[in-house]
């Protein structure tokens, strides 16, 4: 296999001159031969591969994970290419290996999901950041700035800016700043309270009670709004307890049937 470069068709100096190693791939039947041809090719420009994922090194994922998704962006390169189209590989691999990384941050990164138009606003709000640092001295460009840079509106510039401080999500567990006894996230949020799941029951019996005759509603509000026994209740009433106990399920019966009357 040549591996000398060849000016005429690759910036890199360092670039293998593949041209008639994919012409003999793209003769070649499946088999033996043509794995072990595919295999030297892939091997010759995976240090092309492992430069474009050093590109990404500062973006708090590891340089050994770039590299095996690079290498897995260079293997489809080199399945996909056609070298009857005329273009050199080079001009096929570098766009099709990058994208490839980019497309593992976009999929594995990001903790939470990240509608694409944020990412793409994320993108570009730091790369004009960037260029901007290197002619703006002593202060942060501001957001005017940025958005004439990046030619975004100054709206698009804050939700790129507010994403990339949301790489990540923050542990419900840490410790919020400037707390000195350990109140987290989680101590901050609320929890859901059983009485919301009868209001709906409240509202609809409220007219209905206010409707009973007047013992039967001083039963009611005895059993379950003041806990007493049936015992207690008859006693202060004056009446059996079987008889409490008659009227407390006649009312529940026909404040039931009404309520569901209401309904349908």
């Amino acid at each position: 296999m040549r591996t000398h470069a060849s000016a005429g068709h690759h910036p890199h100096d360092d670039a293998p001159d593949t041209t008639a190693d994919f012409r003999e791939l793209a003769a070649l039947p499946p088999g033996r031969r043509r794995d072990d041809l595919r295999d030297r090719i892939i091997e010759a420009w995976l240090p092309m591969a492992e430069r474009l994922a050093g590109r990404f090194r500062s973006r708090g994922e590891s340089f050994e994970d770039l590299r095996q998704v690079a290498a897995l962006g260079l293997v489809k390169a080199v399945d996909r290419y056609d070298p009857e189209r005329g273009n050199a590989f080079e001009s096929y691999a570098v766009p099709t290996v990058t994208g490839e990384i980019k497309r593992h941050f976009r999929d594995h990164m990001w903790t939470l999901h990240v509608p694409r138009r944020v990412q793409d606003l994320r993108n570009r709000v730091r790369f004009a950041r960037q260029d901007l640092s290197q002619t703006i001295s002593g202060r942060q460009p501001t957001i005017a700035e940025i958005a004439q840079q990046a030619q975004l509106s100054e709206d698009d510039v804050r939700t790129g800016l507010e994403a990339l401080e949301s790489f990540t999500a923050l542990s419900l567990d840490a410790e919020l700043p400037g707390s000195e006894d350990g109140y987290s996230l989680s101590d901050a949020l609320g929890s859901a309270d059983p009485a919301i799941d009868v209001v709906i029951d409240r509202e609809a019996v409220k007219p209905r009670l206010e409707a009973l005759p007047e013992r039967e509603r001083a039963i009611l509000y005895m059993r379950f709004f003041r806990d007493m026994t049936q015992s207690r209740i008859a006693e202060q009433l004056g009446i059996s307890q079987m008889h409490v106990s008659r009227l407390i399920s006649r009312c529940c019966d026909r404040l039931r049937d009404q309520v569901m009357r209401d309904v349908a």
